[in-house]
């Protein structure tokens, strides 16, 4: 049945021209234009509605308005009895065998479709919750690195009042450094100034000494043995008189 099903599709397809050929030149690329950087909508959940286990509800929907609601059941309908008629569809063995896999199937899907989709969801949740506690991580990582990046802003923006600082201190340490050689040298200065004061003082009082040891030793040597003993008498006779007065003096 699926062989001749094949071999009536092929037959129909024989006098079809390709369309890509027709529709896109084999030269022209289709996608031209730079690729969106927008956000993808998120991946639905749960499937859409289906009708008789696996037709869409959009295609009913579709037809509504046209055909009415009996409309998309006539056209599966119709769409059956045409291929039993033209005999495009034979019934035989293997439409048992589609049946009885496609109850199977059904009856597995209903059966064991819910612990299935429970243990999928569990599978999700895990890797939601994994996927989350990563990008936690990351987020708090990140906030860190921020409050640090902020903080070391923070850091160069007072660079400035750091720098002023040890440039105030560099200037104190030369001013200091600049008086106290200053002190050393005003205090060299005032010693050897007061060397040569001493030095000074010293050798006129030397000069002294000297000048009236030899004015003595002059007058000494101008002195006659003569003129000694007339010293002598002279100041005898001044004693006695002052004497003499002393005693009129007391007398009176």
């Amino acid at each position: 049945m699926l062989s001749r099903l094949v071999s009536v599709s092929a037959s129909n397809l024989k006098g079809v021209r390709p369309l890509v050929a027709g529709l896109v030149p084999a030269s022209r690329h289709v996608h031209t234009s730079s690729q969106s950087l927008a956000p993808m909508p998120p991946m639905p959940e749960k499937g859409g509605v289906v009708r008789l286990g696996f037709i869409p509800d959009e295609f009913f929907q579709f037809l509504y308005p046209k055909t009415g609601v009996t409309g998309p059941y006539m056209w599966w309908t119709g769409l059956a009895v045409y291929l039993l008629s033209k005999e495009i569809y034979i019934v035989n063995e293997e439409t048992i065998v589609a049946i009885v896999l496609g109850s199977v199937a059904v009856y597995g899907v209903k059966k064991f479709g819910p612990m299935v989709a429970a243990f999928a969801d569990k599978l999700s949740e895990e890797s939601w919750a994994q996927a989350n506690q990563l990008k936690d991580g990351a987020m708090s990582d990140l906030t860190r690195v921020i409050e640090e990046e902020k903080k070391e802003q923070w850091r160069v923006e007072g660079r400035s009042m750091l720098f002023d600082a040890k440039r105030n201190n560099v200037a104190m340490l030369l001013e200091t450094n600049y008086r106290e050689r200053l002190h050393m040298v005003t205090n060299e200065v005032k010693r050897r100034l007061d060397y040569q004061v001493a030095l000074q003082d010293l050798q006129r009082r030397k000069a002294q000494e000297h000048m009236i040891n030899w004015v003595e030793k002059s007058v000494v040597d101008s002195i006659t043995p003569q003129q000694e003993k007339e010293s002598i008498a002279k100041c005898i006779t001044d004693l006695k008189a002052l004497a003499k007065t002393s005693q009129a003096k007391a007398t009176a």
